[in-house]
């Protein structure tokens, strides 16, 4: 049955149907879901359609299954490019010529992915990255311009297996993945300069599969993952310090802003946002009530309540309500000022890592 769905899949690609091949790869890989070449061809199917972080996703299982598979890094290394992930496509591409010496494309694409790198550098003048492209896999199977996603097949926008959020600070961005209960060693999570691929892959379950395109680059040696009692942790280290307006990149994103710290002897101390119209001066309050906590001889849990206090004294009202909100959603455990962020949804409670949530019985 697998073999018939994934000889239907490779007629409707050459069809360039690219959406329905992607579907019926989907089927192929239910019914066989070791085999690597499906994964591969799925890959070059949704470079096609230009899912390309899906595509990058399906390569790494390709590879995982079978690491000889030259064609999964091909197929990588070209998905990662059209992402702007020159490094990481590089890599790949490197990988994939050691095993398959004989393939021009190798070579070719790893001499663009070269230029790119210098242009991103300051090293060479900018130049045309389409131009580059068609030059360099003119006679390529798996690149050509991305045809429209065919009218024939209208795929269904499916519900995420797991819920996920992230908050961020001046230095990293935390995500996480609510996932209770799932063994480290199901859990695989691989960061390249701008993509975030995490992979949850329960025997007896359906894969579950995240990879976005980041909003900002990060720096892939410092970022971390911890996989708890109830949730996926990661944190992700900002190649710069610039405020992220989502997690996923858009194209209509706003240009990013670069988080100013004030410096305090030789230590950055990190700004904290408001949804306040108003700027505040946090370091000044902080100061005030610093003064005030050492005036009443305040100490511990009296002295951070005083500090919340004044915040909410001198807040607006959005921000008030903000932080009543989240107060009493999350048990006590998160605050935010942010109306905006919280209004529209339940804030859920972060337990200390380690740690979980339980609802009080009376």
């Amino acid at each position: 049955m697998a073999s018939d769905l994934e000889k239907q899949a490779k007629e409707a690609f050459i069809d360039d149907h690219f959406e329905l091949a992607v579907d019926l790869y989907t089927q192929a890989i239910a019914l066989d879901p070791k085999n690597s070449e499906l994964y591969s061809d799925r890959a070059q199917a949704n470079i096609k359609s230009n899912n390309l972080t899906e595509a990058v996703a399906d390569a790494n299982k390709a590879i995982e299954l079978d690491a000889s598979l030259y064609k999964a890094y091909l197929r990588k290394g070209i998905a990662c490019m059209r992402l702007e992930e020159y490094q990481t496509a590089k890599a790949a591409l490197e990988l994939g010529a050691s095993l398959a010496p004989e393939e021009s494309r190798f070579a070719k694409l790893i001499k663009e992915c070269d230029e790119l790198i210098a242009e991103e550098n300051g090293e060479l003048p900018k130049q045309p990255m389409e131009t580059t492209t068609t030059e360099s896999v003119t006679s390529a199977e798996d690149i050509h311009p991305v045809n429209p996603p065919s009218d024939e097949v209208t795929v269904a926008p499916v519900k995420p297996k797991y819920r996920h959020e992230f908050y961020q600070k001046p230095e990293e961005v935390v995500v996480t993945i609510f996932a209770k209960g799932i063994p480290a060693k199901d859990v695989a999570v691989d960061f390249g300069e701008q993509i975030l691929s995490v992979s949850i892959d329960v025997p007896g379950e359906d894969t579950y599969h995240f990879q976005p395109r980041l909003f900002g680059k990060i720096i892939r040696e410092k970022c971390r993952f911890d996989v708890l009692s109830t949730k996926v942790e990661i944190r992700l280290a900002k190649l710069e310090p610039i405020h992220w307006t989502s997690l996923e990149f858009r194209k209509d994103s706003l240009v990013p802003v670069k988080v100013n710290a004030p410096v305090i002897g030789a230590a950055q101390r990190p700004s904290y946002p408001s949804s306040k119209p108003k700027r505040v001066d946090w370091d000044k309050l902080e100061a005030q009530v610093k003064k005030e906590e050492k005036d009443e001889k305040l100490d511990g849990d009296a002295a951070l309540n005083k500090f919340f206090q004044e915040i909410y004294k001198d807040a607006d009202e959005d921000t008030r309500r903000a932080m009543r909100k989240s107060f009493v959603e999350s048990n006590g455990t998160v605050l935010s000022t942010n109306w905006k962020e919280v209004g529209t949804k339940k804030v859920e409670g972060s337990a200390p890592d380690g740690m979980e949530m339980k609802k009080w019985e009376y």
